[in-house]
């Protein structure tokens, strides 16, 4: 053994130690990772905001049933009640206009529809008569190519709310957000605003009542034109051809403001209706106009490119003003995010159908191999070769553990198996070695060497390591007695490069331990039967992982290029021509991270370090042998299943969450229930395969809402660094020591 190197000097008294270069070196890379933690989280922000916001403008239109009936119009003047279709408030006096006889006024609602108005326009256009169209924002912003044909056309815009609701109960807040959104659209659509307005489900003045009767004073003050009807045609309710001609023909030659629809459901009869209903009246020896015509008391037909009805000498219809300044900038902004969510949530919708099925996919795919895996290993002639009895050396590499270091010594000392036990101390500055020393267990030696790494310590390790096998585990694993023996097996067949044993969760009674506990069962362990079978292991865990000292020197050793030299050296014995096979009698129990902070430090390094090693072997893809079976099989495999699927996964959380909210909460939760029953379903099997208790995935549902979404946020951590060019240090995990040997283990 080497001498020992004394502790430093505690620091004097009431004088704040400064910090060392490994804590400043610490705090530099933890101050460089904030702002892409923040990236991170924006990023999902706003493809959260995009999505509500294209469930925004997806609130249902349709069904222009009244919502409420026989309320009292008890405060709503009688020469309302009883007047024409448009009311007016000059100088603060509510005023109705009628239509001029042998005149109508042909309005449509709800549109604009990418469907029905296109049709709508061409016969307008045909017959050369003009239309007033009260539209709902949200499908102005979602189509404004058909609001700028519509004006162009010579046809007239009215406001029909954003989301088509009824305003009647709503605050003065929503109804002014209602009505603004909708001429931002409008703005940013045709770059017009409008005095027109609808409120959805209103029909004749008649119908005005005390609920409503303030809203429409409001808007009348600050300068809109509420519109109504005389005749209504009932489209809607798709009665056939003729009825709809009929029900919107008024009587005895009065004019009249008459309503179709032109989007909120299936228009065919509308379009069908609309050119009888048209010619009908013109032979009747009506003309058509729209409602500022109307207000002007003008009856020429006014059609495409007529100046019926037009603003002064601006080419606009009268309800139509130009839009200016930041109305016009929001509005065009406020298109651009709308014309974003259009083409983002259905790609990604798309996506994730794809990302669905490669999942569910993955799962039959984990179950049938690792049903066949068990068959394979439990059948009674199977064997490795002759058994592997010669000692092994089983490196521990050690920095700053003496809460945990007496606990996988005295573990290894009862194995089993004869072992020489090699403990690589990394520059501790905390005793680990001393208390190594001074446990006086046989076959243990002691190595010290500067501060290097655990790659370093690792290949130190292996140069003083006296025999062909060796062992690698962490400072804080406990080996059962029997572990050993089970790990070295496999090297009967000279083939094999490097085993990958079956890491478990030592401190499972914590909410956090026992969610990674269901995390290594189910993904670790499940995952690696299905490579052991495909010849494609991509990671030999460092709790526990056993090796030929040839294999590992000839694939270069433990390299530090990345932050997962677990997954950069069995990628490397998979290029060097080695099988990585999976032993799962080999258990191991490690200290799994106790905090959420240590948690994200610890999987923020597996997964950025996954990367680095995925990119590093990247030429396996071409390769042949062994190395271009992992390139071709496995490296998909983990890019698929590691990093493009998790990264969509929070989206799936995202779109069940719009589903319940904008689409249909019961079908939506019935899917994600029946994901989760899958989920469960092959978390049961493998605790099956593992002989654990069942017990635990009590806690599998609260696992998927709280612990998977913050391994996604971490993946997606890992990748804005990898992207941005980042480049991470080793962190330190602060132990406790509380994992022992199990009870019943021997």
């Amino acid at each position: 053994m080497t001498t020992p190197t004394p502790p430093p000097a505690p620091p004097a008294r009431g004088r704040r130690r400064a910090p060392s270069r490994i804590e400043r070196a610490a705090g530099r890379a933890a101050a460089l990772q904030r702002p892409r933690v923040l990236l991170a989280l924006l990023l999902l922000l706003a493809l959260t905001c995009v999505m509500l916001l294209d469930g925004y403008l997806r609130a249902e239109v349709g069904g222009d049933q009244r919502v409420r009936t026989g309320a009292s119009a008890s405060d709503v003047p009688d020469d309302v009640l009883d007047g024409g279709p448009i009311l007016t408030f000059p100088g603060g006096e509510a005023t109705t206009v009628s239509v001029p006889d042998k005149t109508i006024v042909l309005t449509f609602d709800d549109g604009p529809d990418p469907t029905w108005t296109p049709q709508v326009l061409d016969i307008l256009e045909e017959y050369d008569v003009p239309g007033t169209f009260f539209l709902v924002g949200s499908m102005v912003a979602r189509h404004p190519g058909i609001v700028r044909d519509l004006v162009e056309q010579g046809n007239e815009v009215g406001v029909h709310t954003f989301t088509h609701i009824d305003l009647s109960y709503q605050s003065e807040a929503r109804v002014t957000r209602e009505i603004e959104q909708t001429q931002l659209a409008l703005a940013g659509a045709a770059g017009i605003t409008t005095t027109l307005f609808r409120a959805p489900y209103s029909s004749q003045t008649d119908a005005i009542d005390d609920y409503s009767w303030p809203v429409y004073e409001n808007l009348g003050e600050d300068g809109y034109t509420s519109v109504f009807i005389d005749t209504d045609s009932d489209d809607w309710k798709r009665p056939g051809v003729s009825n709809i001609v009929k029900w919107a023909t008024p009587e005895d030659g009065e004019g009249a403001s008459v309503l179709f629809h032109d989007a909120g459901g299936e228009r065919s009869q509308t379009i069908e209706a609309l050119p009888k209903y048209i010619e009908k009246m013109k032979a009747k020896g009506y003309t058509f106009t729209t409602v500022s015509g109307a207000m002007a008391g003008q009856r020429p037909t006014a059609g495409a490119g007529s100046e019926a009805g037009s603003g002064p000498g601006d080419g606009l219809q009268a309800a139509h003003r130009k839009a200016t300044g930041a109305t016009l900038y929001e509005g065009r902004a406020l298109v651009a995010a709308v014309a974003v969510a259009e083409w983002t949530v259905p790609a990604l919708s798309a996506g994730l159908v794809v990302v669905g099925v490669a999942v569910m996919g993955r799962f039959a795919l984990m179950l049938v191999l690792a049903r066949r895996h068990r068959r394979q290993r439990n059948r009674p002639r199977f064997s490795w070769g002759p058994p592997v009895s010669g000692p092994v050396s089983v490196i521990v590499p050690a920095y700053n553990e003496k809460e945990c270091i007496e606990a996988p010594l005295r573990s290894l000392a009862r194995s089993t198996h004869p072992i020489e036990i090699v403990v690589v101390d990394d520059g501790s500055t905390d005793g680990t070695a001393e208390i190594a020393e001074s446990l006086a267990l046989p076959n243990v030696r002691v190595v010290r060497q500067a501060n290097a790494g655990k790659p370093a310590a690792l290949n130190n390790g292996v140069r003083h390591a006296r025999y062909d096998i060796v062992v690698m585990m962490d400072g804080d694993t406990v080996f059962e007695p029997g572990t050993v023996g089970h790990l070295v097996q496999p090297f009967a067949d000279p083939t094999v490069g490097a085993v990958a044993g079956n890491a478990k969760v030592g401190n499972r009674r914590t909410l956090i331990g026992a969610w990674q506990h269901i995390e290594y069962v189910m993904g670790f362990n499940l995952d690696r039967r299905m490579y052991d079978l495909l010849r494609c292991m991509p990671t030999i865990p460092g709790a526990i992982g056993a090796f030929r000292k040839a294999a590992v020197e000839r694939a270069g050793g433990m390299s530090d290029d990345t932050l997962a030299e677990d997954t950069d050296i069995t990628i490397a014995l998979h290029r060097a021509g080695w099988r990585v096979v999976y032993q799962e009698h080999a258990r191991a129990w490690t200290e799994a991270p106790g905090s959420l902070r240590q948690l994200w430090s610890q999987r923020y390094r597996w997964s950025y370090g996954t990367m680095q090693a995925l990119w590093k072997h990247r030429r396996s893809l071409t390769d042949r042998g062994p190395s271009g079976r992992f390139g071709r099989v496995g490296m998909p495999l983990v890019v698929l299943f590691q990093v493009v699927t998790p990264l969509f996964a929070p989206l799936i959380d995202v779109f069940t969450v719009y589903s319940m909210v904008f689409v249909d909460f019961r079908a939506a939760l019935l899917a994600w229930l029946a994901v989760l029953g899958v989920q469960l379903g092959c978390a049961a099997y493998a605790f099956r395969l593992d002989r654990e208790r069942y017990r635990y995935l009590l806690m599998m549902p609260l696992q998927q809402l709280a612990y998977r979404q913050m391994m996604y946020l971490v993946l997606i951590h890992s990748c804005v660094t990898a992207l941005t060019g980042g480049r991470l240090r080793w962190q330190k995990l602060k132990r406790t020591g509380e994992v022992g040997t199990p009870a019943g283990t021997g």
